[in-house]
């Protein structure tokens, strides 16, 4: 069976000032390289075969701090850029529960009704990552491997892999770093797009 350890990246200046950073490409902050150093020092005890990661600045930091010294082979997948927050990009969270009430609460009850301005819908990040991931899950069908990934796509990646709903995506913007193992059955699964 395919074990997938999902590791939301480290955390960078804007998450600490709780802002919407999307597919904003910023690097971890001081914390964040402690928080990816706790993160490594947890892993290493897993027989990890391969890294795979975001694009953005703090998702490859993450990976690099975790590949145990370019022990494990790191890959970049674009399509696992975040969700776009369009002109939502640099707001603080809480700027924005104050400004559009009514958005805030409609992305946080259902985020696939919504679509920030100038940025991408749910559905169309969900069909951006499926490719991406089916063909992971066909590589690995007994390894281990790391998905590096920034919040909400991280969140939102979890989702499909676990069948759930995607739930509140404001609640997953500022987690950092945290991570969680997802046991897949890659013979059996395959993520609609």
């Amino acid at each position: 069976m395919l074990k997938i350890f999902l590791v939301r990246s480290g955390s960078t200046e804007f998450d600490e000032q709780g802002r919407i950073k999307g597919s904003l490409d910023i690097p971890l902050s001081e914390a964040g390289i402690e928080q990816v150093s706790r993160a490594a020092e947890e892993l290493s005890q897993f027989d990890i075969s391969r890294i795979y990661s975001s694009p953005c600045r703090s998702a490859i930091q993450t990976a690099e701090r975790l590949s145990r010294k370019g022990q494990i082979k790191i890959k970049t997948i674009e399509k696992f850029v975040n969700l776009d927050h369009g002109l939502w990009h640099g707001k603080l969270i809480e700027e924005l529960k104050a400004t559009q009430p009514k958005k805030y609460r409609q992305f946080a009850d259902n985020p696939a009704a919504i679509c920030p301005p100038g940025g991408e819908t749910l559905q169309s990040a969900q069909e951006r990552v499926a490719s991406a991931l089916n063909k992971l899950l066909k590589k690995h069908k007994d390894d281990q491997v790391i998905l590096v990934l920034p919040d909400p796509l991280a969140t939102i990646i979890h989702a499909m892999l676990a069948s759930e709903d995607v739930g509140d995506l404001w609640k997953s913007e500022c987690q950092c770093c945290r991570w969680e193992v997802i046991d897949v059955s890659s013979s059996k699964f395959e993520i609609a797009s």
